[in-house]
C-alpha cells in the first residue's frame, strides 16, 4: 500500500469517528435542549428579580416623607423599619450592599428625608453616612391668612405638622402670626413653626414701634384695624385713608360696619355678605356691634400694621372701591348712596 493510500485510509477513519462524535454531541444537546432553556429563563428570570424586585425602588416608596432611624438600632433593625418604610424591598439585599460598603458599624441615627426614589445602595449609602437630605422648605403665608388658612398650608408642606395642636394654640393668637415666607426643615415641629411665626410678628412690629407709641392705642386695637384694612385694600395710601374713616367712626361711637368680617365668621376666604348676614349673631359682625371686633380676622401684613397708625385724617364716614378701580370717600350716608349710583350701580 502506497503512502497516499495509507493516508486517504486514515482520513475516511478521522472523518467516520468524528462524524460520530458530532452526532453524539448533537443527540446529547437536543436531548437536555429543554433543560438549558430553563436554565436560561431561569437566570433571566432571577436577574429580572433582583432588578426590579429588589435593587429598583418600591412604587410607595417614601417620597417627600420622614423616616426615622432611633438611636442604638442594629443593622437589622434598621434594615426592618426602611422595609417597613418600604424604603428598600428586601431586608437581605439591603444588609448585604451595607456590608459590602464596608459600613455596617456606622447606620446613623436621625430624621431622613426623600425627596425622590432610591435604589437600595442609594438608601445604604445615605443611612450609613448620615445622608439625611433635610434641606429647608419654602411655604409662603398670605397676607391676611387666619389661623385656619394657615393650618391648611402648613398641613400640606409638614409631615409632622399637628393642624389641630396648631389651631388649639394660634387661635388666640390670631393676628399675631405674620405672614411672609418661611423655610423650615421637613422635619420641624408644629410648636416650632408657632414660634418662628410669632417671633417674626413681633420683630416687624418693632421696626414701627415709634409711629405706635405716638398714636397711643393699644396694640391689640392696631392689630386688630390692621386686620381690616388688609382686607379692604391693597394699596397703601388707600388704606390710610380707610384707617381714617375707621377711627373716626371709633371716636364717634358708630359701627364700622366693615364687610370683610363675615369672611372671617363663615371661615370663607371670600364672602360677600347679603343683607340677611347682616344680622347674623356673632361678636364680629361690625353692623350688630359698634367699636372694633374682639380681635384680628386675619394676619395683617407690615403696610397694614403701619396704615393703622398713619391715618389721613377726615371728616368722612364712608367709603367704597367703585368700578373704576378708585376709593371714594363721603361725608354722609346720602353722599355715598350718590357714590354707590354712580360707581357701583
Amino acid at each position: 500500500m502506497s503512502y497516499f493510500q495509507n493516508k486517504k485510509e486514515k482520513m475516511s477513519i478521522w472523518w467516520f469517528e468524528t462524524r460520530e462524535q458530532r452526532a453524539r454531541i448533537l443527540r446529547f444537546v437536543k436531548g437536555h435542549a429543554h433543560y438549558a432553556g430553563v436554565a436560561v429563563a431561569g437566570f433571566i428570570f432571577f436577574c429580572a428579580y433582583l432588578w426590579f424586585g429588589v435593587y429598583q425602588p418600591s412604587v410607595f416608596f417614601p417620597v417627600k416623607k420622614i423616616v426615622t432611624i432611633p438611636d442604638g438600632v442594629t443593622l437589622t433593625e434598621a434594615a426592618h423599619i426602611l422595609k417597613g418604610e418600604q424604603a428598600i424591598r428586601n431586608i437581605t439585599a439591603f444588609k448585604i450592599y451595607v456590608h459590602l460598603t464596608d459600613e455596617d458599624r456606622n447606620i446613623m441615627a436621625g430624621d431622613y428625608y426623600f425627596d425622590e426614589p432610591l435604589t437600595i445602595d442609594e438608601v445604604a449609602g445615605r443611612v450609613t453616612n448620615g445622608l439625611f437630605g433635610l434641606e429647608p422648605l419654602k411655604v409662603v403665608i398670605p397676607e391676611g391668612a387666619t389661623t385656619y388658612q394657615m393650618a391648611e398650608i402648613l398641613d400640606n408642606e409638614f409631615e409632622r405638622f399637628d393642624p389641630e395642636m396648631f389651631m388649639l394654640l394660634a387661635t388666640e393668637k390670631e393676628g399675631y402670626l405674620f405672614p411672609d415666607t418661611y423655610q423650615f426643615l421637613p422635619n420641624v415641629s408644629t410648636a416650632e413653626i408657632l414660634q418662628t411665626m410669632e417671633r417674626t410678628f413681633y420683630e416687624r412690629l418693632r421696626t414701627i414701634e415709634e409711629k405706635i407709641a405716638m398714636f397711643g392705642r393699644p396694640v391689640h386695637e392696631i392689630v386688630t384695624i390692621a386686620s381690616l384694612l388688609e382686607k379692604e385694600a391693597w394699596d397703601h395710601d388707600e388704606r390710610e385713608v380707610i384707617a381714617g374713616v375707621l377711627w373716626k367712626r371709633i371716636e364717634i361711637n358708630m359701627p364700622l360696619q366693615v364687610d370683610a368680617v363675615f369672611g372671617f365668621i363663615e371661615k370663607t376666604e371670600t364672602f360677600s355678605p347679603l343683607f340677611s348676614d347682616l344680622e347674623v349673631e356673632s361678636d364680629y359682625n361690625t353692623y350688630k356691634n359698634k367699636g372694633l371686633p374682639p380681635g384680628p380676622i386675619g394676619s395683617p401684613s407690615l403696610s397694614a400694621l403701619d396704615a393703622a397708625v398713619s391715618p389721613v385724617p377726615t371728616d368722612a364716614l364712608f367709603y367704597l372701591h367703585g368700578r373704576d378701580g378708585s376709593l371714594h370717600t363721603a361725608l354722609t350716608h346720602d353722599e355715598h348712596l350718590v357714590n354707590r349710583r354712580r360707581y357701583l350701580d
